[in-house]
């Protein structure tokens, strides 16, 4: 087995290390384009060690963003924004950056979480959000739209668009948004989605879209990148989107080409009950690694190196991907590889912080610099 400090491939990328930074909402874009906040957030990620950082849920269409303030990757203004963004990550680090594609759903037209997160109705600058179902995330809230088959096709048009934009702007890989409730999620789970056509009712047909949109943005982003999943593996309510389903859905992108499935969970019910404990989702991580055999990113509440580097060594999942954590320490991956006995890559700029005792930490061209 691999360790947490052992490269990677996916296709034609090679990741020094099994650590991915992990999509993280920072809510702080301008009508979708890319502001200073992602140079800045996404730079200093860029500079952790880490080996993949995915930027955070982009939507696909404006309608898709969870937020007035969301990430998008809808047309060429949007698209331009992230260019310098990316420039500036290019210039400086090695580190294989990924798009996280997404549809927020019913889960759509929010306030940002520091100002209450609430919906936000049509005739206060909201707008009316689009699911499988006309059904509400909140009881008593507003009805989403339920797509028609003009809809679906925006939709899928949409998730299309933005992988040969992100192509274009040279993303090493996409992950696909399937997870916490949002539109690819609430597709698979029978809690969202009452359909009565061939997108609802039996599993197979609850699959079917999601499965079209990994099949359309696979044939849309250039064959050597690779492109992976991120799921909830479980709604953890009675009677909704289980593991088993889960594997199920994971054996299918499998054969499709999926590079990986990050395994989260949750998002789609406010009815959830999740034991939110460290490490509480390798579970999942392990179980569609050792049914199906695709590689695995396991997640949620993974902080300390050792625990890291035990999920990876154990052959619970081949990769582990941190939030959190690197938000409150963005060079989480070198205080990782000290504790570790590992090297990491780091720019040159900061090779003089290497401590007193740690000559090897960023390699050998850094021993020897003082």
């Amino acid at each position: 087995m691999g360790s947490l400090f052992s490269p990677f491939t996916l296709r034609s990328v090679v990741v020094p290390n099994r650590i991915m930074v992990s999509a993280m909402c920072q809510y702080s874009a301008d009508q979708g384009e890319a502001t200073a906040w992602h140079l800045i957030h996404l730079g200093q990620l860029a500079l952790s060690g880490a080996g993949m950082l995915c930027l955070e849920a982009t939507a696909v269409e404006p309608d898709g963003r969870i937020t007035p303030r969301c990430l998008g990757l809808w047309d060429q203004r949007t698209e331009s924004a992230l260019k310098p963004v990316l420039a500036a990550i290019r210039s400086y680090s090695n580190i294989a950056v990924a798009v996280q594609l997404a549809h927020a759903g019913r889960k759509a037209s929010c306030q940002v979480p520091w100002q209450g997160g609430q919906f936000i109705e049509v005739g206060d600058g909201g707008w009316l959000p689009h699911a499988p179902s006309a059904l509400p995330f909140k009881e008593h809230a507003t009805a989403p739209l339920a797509l028609d088959a003009g809809g679906l096709d925006r939709v899928l048009s949409g998730f299309v668009n933005a992988a040969k934009r992100a192509a274009r702007l040279g993303m090493d890989a996409i992950e696909i948004h399937s997870a916490h409730g949002y539109l690819l999620h609430e597709f698979l789970s029978p809690l969202s989605n009452q359909r009565s056509d061939e997108y609802g009712g039996s599993l197979e047909n609850r699959m079917r879209f999601p499965l079209q949109v990994f099949d359309a943005v696979r044939s849309a982003f250039p064959v050597e990148r690779p492109v992976g999943v991120k799921l909830s593996a479980t709604d953890w309510v009675d009677g909704g989107w289980d593991l088993a389903q889960t594997i199920e859905y994971s054996r299918l992108l499998h054969q499709r080409g999926a590079d990986w499935v990050t395994a989260s969970s949750g998002g789609l019910s406010p009815l959830q009950q999740i034991p939110a404990t460290p490490g509480y989702q390798v579970p999942f991580a392990r179980a569609i690694r050792q049914a199906v055999g695709v590689n695995t990113v396991a997640v949620g509440l993974i902080t300390e190196a050792r625990q890291a580097e035990d999920i990876v060594a154990s052959g619970e999942a081949h990769m582990v991907a941190l939030a959190r954590a690197m938000l409150y320490d963005p060079h989480w991956p070198w205080h990782a590889a000290a504790q570790l006995g590992a090297t990491v890559d780091v720019p040159p700029q900061y090779w003089r912080s290497q401590p007193q005792g740690l000559k090897d930490l960023f390699g050998a061209a850094a021993a020897g610099q003082r």
